[in-house]
């Protein structure tokens, strides 16, 4: 009995060894993928926004028609090249401290790198538009880098 005990302790000493060895590179492995991602494509930004359709006010929520015209108005204009616009549900705390669940909107928007100064503005311009034409505290904005190629 006391072998097997031995052996369990050696066993799992060593599986340990080998684990706290072979973790940082498996996890250096998990970087943004530069060095092993072919580089097919051109140097993009991909901006998402994030669109709530709840009003604070308790008004009626944003339709799809609604958010759909508010796309043809406020986006389509700046960005004619093209978008994608995802449903989903989401779920943010509002400034009173609640956490809101509700339908919400993700604009996806991709454009070259060099067009990124001169669309920024356009795109503040839309989250304010959203903003104050729905009654929404704030439009979330996540601008990310990748290769885009058509």
């Amino acid at each position: 009995m006391n072998v097997q005990l031995t052996r369990t302790r050696t066993a799992l000493a060593v599986s340990g060894l080998l684990l706290a060895v072979g973790a940082p590179t498996a996890y250096a492995t998990l970087d943004d993928g530069a060095a092993s991602a072919p580089s097919r494509g051109e140097p993009y930004v991909e901006t998402q926004l994030f669109f709530g359709t709840a009003r604070p006010d308790g008004g009626p929520a944003v339709t799809d028609r609604q958010f759909m015209a508010f796309v043809d108005k406020e986006v389509t204009p700046d960005f004619p090249d093209g978008l994608t616009v995802q449903s989903g549900r989401g779920q943010w705390r509002d400034a009173s401290g609640a956490i809101e669940k509700e339908r919400s909107y993700e604009l996806i928007l991709l454009y070259p790198v060099g067009r990124a100064t001169a669309n920024d503005g356009k795109i503040e311009e839309i989250r304010r538009a959203y903003a104050k034409q729905f009654g929404q505290e704030a439009v979330a904005r996540v601008d990310d880098r990748a290769r885009a190629d058509f």
